[in-house]
């Protein structure tokens, strides 16, 4: 399921129309509708907000949950245990793009260099 269909789910379980949850969220219906519809995502606000009314995680809105109450599932939570790989890892595994468009390896080290550059100045 996609973040439009459990927000339907969720709303069509409590027995709300568009509308309704459309003005309980300070939102228009037809922003629902598209959110909905997979047409548009809901900013960050209004997640928190959906989660918050039908007292489910962000991350089962976003779909890296099966379970409504927060509990990611093993195989997830194994991957973002094991996110931080080196830089080596990083090229190998993952196409590092930026408008569109693959980068190089040496245009990828570069970028990696960048942001640790810019976190050690913070």
């Amino acid at each position: 399921m996609n973040i439009g269909s459990r927000i339907a789910f969720l709303r069509d379980q409590r027995g709300l129309t568009q509308e309704e949850l459309a003005s309980s969220l300070g939102i228009s219906r037809a922003a629902l509708s598209h959110y909905e519809k997979n047409r548009r995502e809901p900013d960050t606000e209004t997640l928190s907000k959906v989660a918050d009314l039908f007292s489910v995680s962000i991350d089962y809105l976003v779909g890296r949950t099966e379970s409504p109450n927060g509990k990611v599932d093993a195989d997830v939570r194994q991957f973002l245990d094991e996110v931080e790989l080196s830089d080596a890892e990083l090229l190998e595994r993952f196409a590092l793009t930026i408008d569109g468009r693959k980068l190089t390896p040496d245009e990828a080290r570069r970028f990696i260099a960048f942001v640790r550059a810019e976190r050690a100045m913070n």
